[in-house]
């Protein structure tokens, strides 16, 4: 879309950009989840990343979505897998929220600290990481626009729901506290261990299914760059030949791009939490902050104006041309937020 409205430059610059983001998620995701399982396992954080991350990967690769599942015979080993994923957070969620309540709650009085507030966007932004998964949600669903909307709609209530819920708590904790602290920790002091274990298992299962989501979307990402180099399977009747003799071969023929996918999208990112353990928060920072504005604020408005400047002499265009003033002002205020967030890093980089 960026190429056929903004050229091979506008192009050229999206696909860069969502590949930082996708290198930049997995590596919050990886480093993030081998912090969790330090806590519950006493692992190193690099190792138990690496394993976390590899665990996933071999199910999406072996799994994939219903496209695949039908090419190599195997069950939809990745959506049962994320469904249960999502139950079982919910559930999580739903009893940490009782414990807390069980132990007291409080009110949400009090006042907050507004200046707090730019160093959070990133974050902010960051959690609508998942919309990256839309493509392979169509795909899966055959493209059928009841079922997507549906899904889509659904599927933002429940984190909604869950998001406000958590922040009711972290607000009610807030006041319990004598100073600033992150209500997470708050529940990793309660007397009742297991009150810290449903937090930290709840955290593993949201980085879990956030990490399907990515990785599945960039790996298919990588997986159309194979396809358009030509870099294909055999033949069908070379297969038919190898089926008698070479079955091994055959399976990696079927096979080879969507590793080859795989490998593109989860090395580089192991590498980076392997040697860097703690560098989630700065992934996020750069995913939030650049990557995911850019990709989705900044571009979006450029594109559609490019639109509306190559159609203007269409009828049906001239409708959309008071929609110029809500472009320049989503595409200015993205804007913004990366240059806030260049103001916040330059400092950083000084050091």
């Amino acid at each position: 879309m960026a190429q056929e409205t903004l050229g091979d430059l506008g192009g050229t610059l999206a696909t860069v950009i969502y590949v930082f983001l996708g290198y930049t998620s997995m590596i919050a995701y990886s480093s993030k989840s081998g912090e969790i399982l330090f806590h519950l396992l006493n692992l190193p954080a690099s190792i138990s990343g690496f394993f976390f991350t590899a665990l996933f990967t071999m199910l999406i690769s072996l799994g994939g979505t219903r496209a695949t599942a039908q090419i190599t015979g195997q069950p939809h080993i990745l959506m049962d897998a994320n469904n249960a994923l999502e139950l079982n957070s919910g559930l999580l969620l739903a009893i940490e929220v009782l414990a807390v309540v069980y132990g007291g709650w409080a009110g949400s009085a009090g006042s907050g600290d507004w200046g707090k507030i730019p160093a959070t966007i990133p974050v902010m932004i960051f959690s609508l990481v998942y919309h990256d998964l839309a493509p392979v949600l169509c795909a899966y669903l055959g493209g059928d626009l009841s079922r997507i909307r549906t899904s889509v709609l659904l599927g933002s209530l429940v984190p909604l729901l869950a998001l406000l819920v958590w922040d009711a708590v972290a607000l009610g904790l807030s006041t319990e506290a004598d100073h600033v602290v992150d209500p997470v920790e708050l529940l990793m002091r309660v007397q009742w261990s297991g009150v810290s274990l449903m937090v930290e298992a709840f955290s593993l299962l949201a980085v879990g299914t956030s990490l399907i989501g990515t990785l599945l979307g960039f790996s298919e990402f990588f997986k159309e760059q194979f396809l358009n180099i030509s870099w294909q399977s055999p033949p069908i009747q070379n297969v038919k030949i190898l089926n008698k003799f070479y079955g091994q071969r055959k399976w990696w023929g079927r096979n080879k791009i969507t590793f080859a996918a795989m490998a593109m999208a989860v090395t580089p990112s192991l590498f980076v939490s392997t040697a860097f353990p703690d560098a989630c928060s700065a992934a996020i920072d750069i995913a939030g902050g650049y990557c995911m504005t850019m990709l989705y604020g900044v571009l979006p408005p450029a594109m559609a104006w490019a639109m509306l400047d190559r159609n203007s002499e269409d009828t049906e265009q001239k409708a959309f041309s008071n929609a110029r003033p809500m472009l320049l002002g989503v595409g200015l205020f993205a804007c913004g937020i990366v240059m806030e967030q260049i103001l916040q890093d330059i400092p950083l980089l000084a050091r």
